[in-house]
């Protein structure tokens, strides 16, 4: 039986789902990650130009349930003056809770690399929009598509718009 790929709306059986590290050690790794981030003035986040082919932006969303202020660190490429991200919550089940709060509250706050904060709207690519960012994912992540097969539910692609 085949399950539906997470990734673009389309059935795959030719890619398996890489070996990840558990859980723990992901919720470990974004931890730190978010402390150097804090400790250094915010000097610890990548630019897309990386080596990566990805940055790292500081997101800032309303919590739906406290309404007060909420961050993280995530991923993002560019498309234009959009900057677009996968809720993927580390490949866990579920969605994260920053895509759970801007679903709630749409408008939220990043801030890059080179400091500047940017005033952003989200939302969830759909049709021949989120098929295209994720294509431009998948080529900057090899392992993408087996990491979204092993969830069970599609992965948003979330593209934070100017506003």
């Amino acid at each position: 039986m085949t399950a539906p790929s997470p990734g673009p709306d389309v059935t795959s059986t030719a890619t398996a789902a890489p070996k990840l590290p558990p859980v723990w050690f992901k919720h470990a790794f974004w931890h730190g990650h978010r402390a150097l981030h804090r400790l250094s003035g915010g000097r610890f986040l990548w630019t897309p130009a990386s080596k990566r082919g990805w940055g790292a932006l500081r997101l800032t969303t309303t919590g739906r349930r406290t309404g007060r202020d909420r961050n993280v660190i995530i991923g993002y490429i560019d498309d234009g003056s959009n900057l677009v991200a996968l809720a993927m919550n580390g490949w866990d089940e579920g969605h994260p809770a920053w895509w759970l709060n801007l679903e709630a509250h749409p408008d939220a706050v990043v801030l890059l690399a080179d400091r500047s904060r940017r005033l952003v709207h989200a939302r969830a690519a759909t049709g021949a929009e989120r098929d295209r960012l994720w294509q431009r994912w998948s080529g900057i992540d090899n392992g993408l598509d087996g990491y979204a097969a092993g969830r069970s539910a599609s992965t948003p692609v979330v593209v934070l718009e100017p506003r």
